[in-house]
């Protein structure tokens, strides 16, 4: 126990515990991360740090057959000048839902399949802060992934130690990725990219 609560490896040692994950300690290099198994997918709990700030970021590959995107994040400030500046907003129909959210896609009628799920829009809307998209690569300092591989990617400012909430994006990634197979967004194997 720190000054300032609970260490964030203590933490995701019990969130490893508590979901049947792998906690993998970190060096001097590598920080520590955590490594569930849903379904043939691998999700990764790390932290990013860019020098300047740190964040927490879960991701996993997956294979991406048709190339569909998006990004959902909570509406803020700037986002109805954006709107009238017409940046694009997908609504998919539950007013609280969308008045809470952007949503920008690659086609709207998948974003809309994906957001249908009435579990997945709760489980989002019950996230304080939230940043979920589609990257098609890691960049310049990751793995290369495969012309068919992709990676669903949640990332936000700071370090989270609430196991509560990490055990809920866990969940929100496992429905995710299972409603992304539904409207044939995805298929249920193993992307083939360590990270």
């Amino acid at each position: 126990m720190g000054w300032f609560g609970p260490r964030k490896d203590e933490v995701w040692q019990q969130l490893s515990e508590e979901i049947g994950a792998e906690f993998l300690e970190g060096g001097f290099w590598k920080g520590s991360k955590v490594q569930a198994h849903v379904g043939p997918w691998t999700v990764t709990l790390d932290i990013n740090n860019d020098g300047e700030s740190q964040s927490t970021r879960i991701r996993a590959p997956y294979v991406n057959p048709e190339g569909f995107r998006f990004t959902i994040y909570r509406k803020g400030f700037f986002s109805n000048l954006g709107k009238l500046l017409g940046m694009q907003d997908i609504e998919v129909g539950d007013p609280e839902f969308d008045e809470a959210f952007i949503i920008k896609g690659n086609d709207e009628g998948k974003v809309c399949g994906l957001f249908a799920n009435p579990r997945i829009r709760q489980m989002s809307l019950a996230q304080p802060k939230i940043r979920l998209e589609v990257k098609d690569s890691e960049g310049w300092f990751g793995p290369r992934f495969p012309d068919d591989v992709d990676e669903s990617h949640f990332e936000v400012l700071g370090v989270i130690k609430d196991v509560e909430r990490l055990k809920a994006l866990f969940d929100l990634f496992a429905a995710v990725l299972d409603q992304l197979c539904r409207i044939g967004s995805a298929y249920k194997q193993a992307a083939g990219v360590e990270l």
